[in-house]
């Protein structure tokens, strides 16, 4: 009467790749623009010094002879100092910049020539340059807003051209493309008692404590960006830093916080209850340039199995949800499959449907040079589900609603 589905993505490397140039959807952000003098020249061999404080990651740039620079695969995250110098000028430094997933920060600069006594020029704050309708979700985002299920799913309908149910733009759920660090995260299988694009069954693959940012990308200009019509929702998990940092989380959802009332009447069903525990850390194993970040989460939920219950009087009750299948025929029938074939059916009752996963994250990032950075990222699902029978596995290969 029950069937139990083993979801398992065990030994799953998703990550190794490089900082690079190539990638198979945008798991980085970029920034770019045009340095000038005082006079509005165009400035040429101008140096452009890009910090990460928290993890002391570094990028390098030279403005072209239109004075333009540009630098791509930059990690995502906040509190980035941009800095300018030039010999016969005075230097700039930029300050608290943010880098998006998928986004282009455009940055321009005025340098000074030196023969004009000025201190060092310290500046805050940069325009963004996106390519095409696109959502971006910010970590303190995922950190503030509420989430039903704790997924990428509820975040990704932050978009306005969300139309609920993970459909984007009036498109089909089924036509979006997710990418978790680059990595194809599609839902291939179809295992999900939810309407949900990601494997795993019930259970979130990743937990959304190990998600940075997350993009939702409608109609990109970007040509990285691609094999979808519905949305293509790229998310980036959580790297170390040079600073050691974790946390310990739970999440319960009782049963009792559920009302029973509707307008005043009073009704009689069973509701979800969730319980959430995890843990996280990260920080340096080298500072400045070896980097780890874990995450484990375990959760357990129970579900009603459906909504419809047994009759004592065989009368059916559509309205209240009361098939007409006896109690004690059922029970009589239980019982005969048990004392002739010894065949136990299980349990006629419906009682709540169990489902349980653990998972967990390991990332390490490596700041190799100023040129070359390598992210090794693995993480595994193991999620078990008690769902009804599928229509086709009765044994007439026909789905029946009732049964006399």
């Amino acid at each position: 009467m029950r069937s139990r589905i083993l979801v398992r993505l065990a030994n799953t490397l998703l990550g190794l790749f490089f900082v690079c140039v190539a990638y198979a959807q945008v798991t980085t952000g970029s920034i770019a623009g045009m340095v000038k003098d005082n006079h509005g020249e165009p400035l040429a061999g101008v140096a452009v010094k890009i910090t990460h404080v928290p993890s002391g990651t570094v990028y390098y740039a030279v403005t072209q002879g239109s004075g333009n620079y540009f630098i791509q695969g930059i990690r995502v995250g906040q509190d980035f100092k941009v800095e300018f110098s030039f010999i016969g000028f005075a230097s700039k430094t930029v300050e608290g910049i943010s880098i998006l997933l998928g986004v282009q920060v455009q940055l321009d600069a005025t340098l000074a020539e030196r023969s004009i006594t000025l201190p060092e020029v310290v500046v805050t704050g940069a325009a963004f340059s996106k390519t095409g309708a696109a959502t971006n979700v910010t970590n303190q985002q995922i950190q503030t807003l509420p989430s039903i299920n704790r997924s990428i799913n509820d975040f990704a309908g932050l978009t306005p051209q969300s139309n609920g149910n993970n459909s984007f733009a009036g498109r089909d759920r089924r036509y979006n493309y997710i990418t978790v660090d680059g990595a194809v995260f599609n839902n291939s299988f179809g295992l999900s008692d939810r309407i949900s694009n990601l494997p795993g069954g019930d259970a979130q693959p990743i937990s959304i404590d190990a998600i940075d940012q997350i993009s939702v990308n409608i109609a990109p200009f970007d040509i990285r960006q691609s094999n979808f019509t519905g949305a293509g929702i790229n998310a980036v998990t959580k790297s170390g830093d040079n600073t050691l940092k974790g946390s310990v989380y739970t999440y319960l959802r009782p049963e009792s916080f559920a009302g029973k009332t509707i307008d005043g009447a009073k009704y009689d069903w069973d509701e979800t209850a969730m319980q959430t525990y995890g843990l996280s850390l990260g920080g340096p194993l080298i500072r400045d340039r070896l980097f780890f970040f874990v995450n484990g989460e375990y959760e357990k939920s129970n579900k009603p199995s459906t909504s419809w219950k047994t009759s004592t009087d065989g009368n059916a009750d559509a309205t209240n949800y009361i098939s007409r299948a006896q109690t004690s025929r059922l029970s009589d029938l239980k019982q005969h499959l048990l004392d002739v074939y010894g065949y136990d059916p299980g349990d006629w009752n419906w009682h709540p449907f169990t489902s349980e996963n653990y998972k967990v994250l390991a990332r390490v990032d490596w700041n190799m040079n100023d040129r070359h950075k390598v992210t090794v990222r693995y993480n595994q699902v193991v999620s078990t589900n008690e769902v009804l029978t599928n229509a086709t596995s009765v044994p007439t290969g026909v789905a029946r609603s009732t049964y006399s």
